[in-house]
């Protein structure tokens, strides 16, 4: 492999960026020295412009095909002399790319696309964890050694949420399409209760469109502290890693506090594969009902109570 700059893909969702950490530095250790440039969407810049993974970020604004924006790009990766192409995102969308390199010479390429240097085949790579799959996308690569990600780089000044210690997270919201894998709001209120009996403050965390979730929460336990609205995504990640514990749904706040390695109890429906999304790690837990209301509130005091041990 030559010293010419390498390509990193990946737009997808929070959840789904959060859960590439690993693969993120693993391809950075194994090309060290050489320039190493992130495609991905917005949201994910600030993040990421602070990791130790990247030392370029471009943009994709994910524009239709037919408004032939990739014309762009695809000079711009030839422009950069790019050497070979991870391609963590592997959708149609990016196996578009892979084709609209060529006539021609194209970078070596890692992922999904038909006629890739360095394709993934696996017919079950859609239904294996999302964690094994990149193992074994990387592999192929040349990578054989993926290890979760050390995440000391996630800083925030959080100094004026004035959190008490010890705190829990909790995450009761999802997308707004998704509201059928949220946990009911009256859950959270009494595990919120649960954790004030025990000492540890109870924050909720969520989008601006999720106060009213948090509202109904503090009126079950005034000592809850609503901080929806009002973190960044790298505030979220600082809390995270110092959190005692994170109870929440399936969507991509509990995902990135997963990745920080506290303690964390997802709570899924049957909206939700475990055996293809579900965290891991020493102290990551899942409860799964097919209709979520039917979890009960015992069972997930139980495990917060086996976690916080």
């Amino acid at each position: 492999m030559s010293g010419a700059p390498i390509l990193v893909i990946k737009l997808g969702a929070l959840g789904d960026v959060a859960q590439v950490f690993s693969a993120f530095q693993a391809i950075r250790a194994h090309h060290a020295g050489q320039r190493i440039i992130l495609l991905t969407t917005s949201p994910y810049v600030a993040l990421l412009q602070t990791s130790p993974w990247f030392d370029e970020i471009w943009i994709d604004a994910r524009a239709p095909v037919w408004r032939l924006a990739w014309l762009g790009l695809r000079q711009r990766i030839r422009r950069r002399g790019i050497a070979r192409v991870y391609d963590l995102q592997t959708t149609g969308r990016t196996d578009w790319y892979f084709r609209m390199l060529g006539p021609g010479a194209r970078p070596e390429w890692v992922g999904t696309a038909s006629g890739a240097s360095h394709r993934h085949v696996n017919p079950q790579r859609d239904f294996i964890h999302n964690y094994d799959r990149l193992a074994e996308q990387l592999a192929i690569a040349g990578i054989a050694t993926i290890a979760p990600p050390d995440l000391s780089w996630l800083a925030a000044d959080l100094a004026d949420f004035a959190c008490p210690e010890p705190f829990a997270l909790l995450v009761p919201g999802t997308s707004a399409h998704r509201a059928i894998k949220r946990w009911p709001t009256a859950g959270f209120a009494r595990v919120a209760a649960f954790l004030a009996t025990r000492g540890v403050a109870p924050i909720v965390v969520g989008g601006r469109d999720e106060g009213a979730l948090a509202a109904t929460i503090r009126a079950a336990c005034p000592s809850a502290i609503d901080l929806t609205g009002r973190t960044s995504i790298t505030e979220l990640a600082a809390l995270g890693r110092r959190a005692a514990l994170a109870v929440g749904n399936d969507t991509g706040p509990m995902h990135l506090i997963a990745e920080t390695r506290t303690p964390t109890l997802m709570l899924m429906s049957r909206e939700s594969d475990p055996a293809h999304c579900a965290p891991r790690g020493p102290k990551a837990r899942f409860l799964r009902r097919d209709f979520i209301k039917d979890l009960p509130a015992e069972e997930v005091e139980a495990v917060i109570a086996e976690l916080l041990e």
